[in-house]
């Protein structure tokens, strides 16, 4: 099951003043950006977080899930809760790295 345009845009709604918010559909579903960076999966209608040593504490008590087939384990994130939500953002956008440039070989 595919995730519906609505939810990833309300998603999207809940970063607009965080920077650029932009989202690509990719496998299926959708990479949500926030200033270039790769920032939320968003899967099945479920946004999910990279787990990754600077946002455990914060996510000590979150779920955590596959997006899809063949990913690793991330971070279920509660949208509901846009303050706590947006603090994961903020120091998720610290710490990840910028996507690399594919280049398309023939």
């Amino acid at each position: 099951m595919a995730s519906n345009i609505e939810y990833v845009e309300f998603v999207c709604s809940r970063l607009s003043d965080l920077g650029t918010v932009r989202y690509r559909k990719m496998f299926g579903d959708y990479l949500v950006y926030l200033n270039e960076k790769p920032i939320i999966l968003v899967c099945d209608n479920i946004a999910y977080a990279k787990r990754h040593p600077s946002i455990a504490e914060m996510m000590k008590n979150a779920e955590t899930g596959i997006p899809y087939e063949g990913a690793k384990e991330h971070y279920i994130l509660d949208v509901e809760h846009e303050e706590s939500m947006r603090t994961v953002i903020r120091t998720l956008e610290k710490v990840l790295p910028y996507s690399k440039k594919r280049t398309k070989s023939f």
